[in-house]
């Protein structure tokens, strides 16, 4: 343990420089992946055929191994940034859509009607009624994608991408020498927590955009 904490403490710029790139990395990608989930969900919620595609399709994309994806983005998009930001898009999709779907699917149909009935029309409903309601569970999903994504991303270390990855790939490669279990372990632990402060944050969302009466 001392050993340990000697390391972190002789590391502890990098290991914050690689702490906040990896954050970085995966809110650019929720971010992303919120804006096209939701889309998603949106235009396809009311349509059976619609929503059952969206769902196969982004649940199709979370069965591909991340090496495999990541190795198969490097001739299309190189080392770096790019491939890594895509792959987690694309791993994030399938919690963000789903949701969406379901949080408008579950909007009572009285209170559509009602809706109606003081003249709003399709797009109004949908963003003044269905989409307020549907957003604890739209939030869920991106909460989620997010602490998926999280750890996704060490392994983007693999394209050369941001992050506390390249921490735990680099203790690993060096197994047996000094210091090498105390460098993956000290990436790993900190996305560990780098998830429980996505996780904390989400959590102060939900308090603070969903009205009291739909928190659970």
């Amino acid at each position: 343990m001392d050993r340990f904490l000697s390391y972190v403490g002789r590391h502890t710029d990098d290991l914050l420089q690689q702490g906040l790139e990896h954050a970085t990395v995966v809110g650019t990608a929720i971010v992303i992946a919120t804006v096209l989930g939701v889309a998603l969900g949106v235009t396809t919620w009311d349509r059976p055929m619609g929503r059952a595609a969206a769902v196969a399709t982004t649940g199709t994309f979370l069965t591909i191994p991340s090496f495999a994806l990541l190795g198969l983005l490097i001739p299309l998009l190189g080392l770096g940034w790019t491939p890594t930001v895509v792959a987690l898009v694309v791993y994030s999709l399938l919690p963000i859509t789903r949701n969406t779907i379901v949080g408008l699917r579950e909007v009572a149909p009285a209170i559509l009607e009602a809706a109606r009935g003081t003249g709003m029309g399709p797009t109004r409903t949908l963003l003044r009624v269905q989409l307020p309601l549907a957003w604890p569970l739209i939030l869920t999903g991106i909460r989620v994608s997010t602490q998926l994504t999280v750890g996704i991303a060490a392994i983007a270390a693999y394209v050369a991408g941001p992050g506390l990855g390249n921490e735990i790939f680099d203790g690993l490669s060096r197994l047996g020498s000094k210091n090498a279990i105390n460098q993956a372990l000290a990436g790993t632990l900190g996305v560990i927590v780098l998830a429980l402060a996505f996780d904390l944050l989400f959590f102060a969302v939900r308090r603070l955009t969903t009205p009291r009466g739909l928190r659970v």
